[in-house]
């Protein structure tokens, strides 16, 4: 699984920066009309679910963690898909697919991370996102009654930090799988 973290560390990086991209949008336009928030929620989860399907398929021959990502894929995928589909989704339908995507994006986080914890000393960013995003997603389910100005805010922040980690993780990985290819020393993959 590490192996595949240093060969897929684009795929890292590029869904982190779907989700500054999105986060961003979000906080910096807090007018967003539903149907709006709807699109751009759904764009995210089937662009980063795009990115984490390829990523698995490239490496399912070579590494046996491969489902964990392309699960992933496919749930953030079936969640923008929903939105898109039906745009006239209530607002409570749609905080709960948001939940939910967030809950099961943070139980595979959780999973990666569990895999990687003795191999990748900054395998804590992708617990801290796993835990983040599973807390984002427990919270919105429970209180759906916020306002769509507050939810915004609320997808934005958690969009933005877990871009970040994510951002982060990709170019340690990158630079793992750099020292790892010519042959120089790196420090210790675990504290």
């Amino acid at each position: 699984m590490d192996e595949l973290l240093g060969r897929a560390w684009w795929m890292l990086i590029l869904r982190g920066t779907v989700a500054l991209l999105f986060g961003s949008l979000a906080l910096f336009w807090p007018a967003l009309t539903l149907l709006l928030l709807i699109t751009l929620f759904s764009a995210y989860a089937i662009a980063g679910g795009i990115v984490a399907i390829v990523g698995a398929i490239r490496y399912r021959a070579t590494h046996a963690g491969w489902w964990v990502p392309l699960l992933l894929g496919i749930c953030s995928i079936g969640a923008g898909l929903i939105a898109a589909l039906v745009p006239g989704i209530t607002t409570l339908v749609l905080v709960a697919i948001i939940g939910a995507n967030a809950i099961i994006s943070g139980v595979f986080d959780l999973i990666a991370a569990r895999r990687l914890h003795r191999r990748l000393r900054n395998a804590w960013m992708l617990v801290l996102t796993g835990v983040l995003s599973l807390l984002f997603g427990i919270f919105v389910l429970f209180f759906p009654g916020a306002g769509a100005l507050a939810l915004v805010w609320l997808i934005g922040v958690y969009a933005l930090f877990t871009g970040s980690l994510l951002f982060v993780l990709g170019i340690t990985a990158r630079a793992w799988q750099q020292d790892s290819l010519t042959g120089e020393p790196h420090a210790p993959l675990h504290p």
